[in-house]
């Protein structure tokens, strides 16, 4: 670990993205704990412009410049998916530690490879999801495990909306990793193993675009213990981001967004509806989650931890599996990968 994770951490940003400026933004609106050092994509022009719209005193037309720079403390890698491996696996195979953007890989396989270099290595490696270092993700789940709504029986997640994308774009190309699923079912998927784990059944249905990879999907995951969750995605339709946990003695509701959640309301029989919103228990009122994910890594890089314990490698490695058995049902694969 570099001596600078005492103080000030010194990140790089892998990628000049829509995703990757949303990161950056939330990284220097953090207290004066994180600073944004350099800036490195397959473009030196696209680098420069990112870095001077930033204010980041580096810019990189290559990966590997980046993963080079000896003052650079972690990367957040924030290209395409397809891209993962091959942005993340680099920078840990130069030394750093990493944050490495949803869906973690393209498949599995990639997934263990990533793992297994950072465990190799004892570097730091988690994947971006910022859900599960929401504070009002955190408490509910609390909830859900102090027995609030009984046992789970039932989870809803969804997520979706409507964009005729052309044939051109990136959510059409398999060899992109183009489909709705991992770029949108990530979120469902994830929601849903974060109170059950993962599932023991796996079926799904989808519509398929020319190019063959899914437009919406349809995803039903069933637990031996008889808990079922019943998940879709897809840009087909306006469907937005509602979720729900059903239990025994009662239900929780997130209307929508339930992947940057500000709010939820816990039904019980007998009991009137509750309320609960991010600001009743957290100072930061950032419903975007990046700041709390951010922060998160910076904690653990201080701490000498070399996965964070809300984010851990073993259960992204799960829901890659999951991501994966739901693609052997819906029939899609990606060329050169699978």
């Amino acid at each position: 670990m570099s001596e600078h994770t005492t103080g000030r951490i010194r990140w790089g940003i892998l990628a000049t993205g829509g995703i990757a400026a949303s990161f950056t933004k939330a990284l220097l609106s953090l207290p004066d704990d994180a600073e944004v050092v350099a800036v490195g994509s397959r473009s030196t022009e696209s680098a420069k412009a990112f870095a001077e719209r930033y204010g980041i005193p580096r810019a990189y037309g290559t990966w590997a410049e980046l993963a080079a720079d000896e003052e650079v403390d972690v990367v957040y890698v924030a290209t395409p998916h397809s891209a993962h491996r091959a942005a993340a696996g680099l920078c840990l195979e130069a030394g750093k530690a990493v944050l490495c953007e949803k869906a973690f890989t393209i498949n599995s396989r990639e997934a263990r490879e990533l793992v297994g270099i950072a465990r190799e290595r004892d570097l730091f490696l988690m994947e971006a999801m910022w859900t599960y270092c929401n504070p009002l993700i955190l408490h509910l789940l609390a909830l859900v495990q102090e027995g609030v709504i009984g046992e789970v029986r039932h989870i809803s997640a969804h997520f979706g909306f409507f964009n005729d994308f052309p044939p051109e774009h990136r959510m059409r190309d398999p060899e992109l990793g183009g489909g709705a699923l991992l770029d949108l079912g990530v979120y469902p998927v994830s929601f849903a193993q974060l109170f059950l784990g993962e599932p023991d059944t796996v079926e799904a249905w989808a519509q398929l675009t020319p190019e063959r990879v899914d437009a919406a999907t349809g995803i039903v995951l069933g637990w031996n213990g008889g808990a079922v969750a019943t998940l879709s995605c897809g840009f087909t339709a306006d469907i937005g981001a509602p979720a729900a946990i059903a239990g025994t003695g009662g239900r929780i509701e997130i209307p929508d967004g339930f992947f940057n959640a500000d709010r939820f309301t816990v039904h019980r029989e007998g009991v009137a509806p509750q309320t609960v919103r991010l600001a009743d228990i957290s100072d930061d009122h950032d419903r975007g989650s990046m700041r709390h994910e951010a922060a998160e890594v910076m904690r653990a890089l201080r701490a000498g931890e070399t996965e964070s314990p809300l984010v851990p490698l073993d259960g992204s490695l799960s829901i890659m599996g999951t991501l994966d058995r739901i693609r052997e049902r819906i029939d899609v694969h990606y060329p050169g990968v699978d």
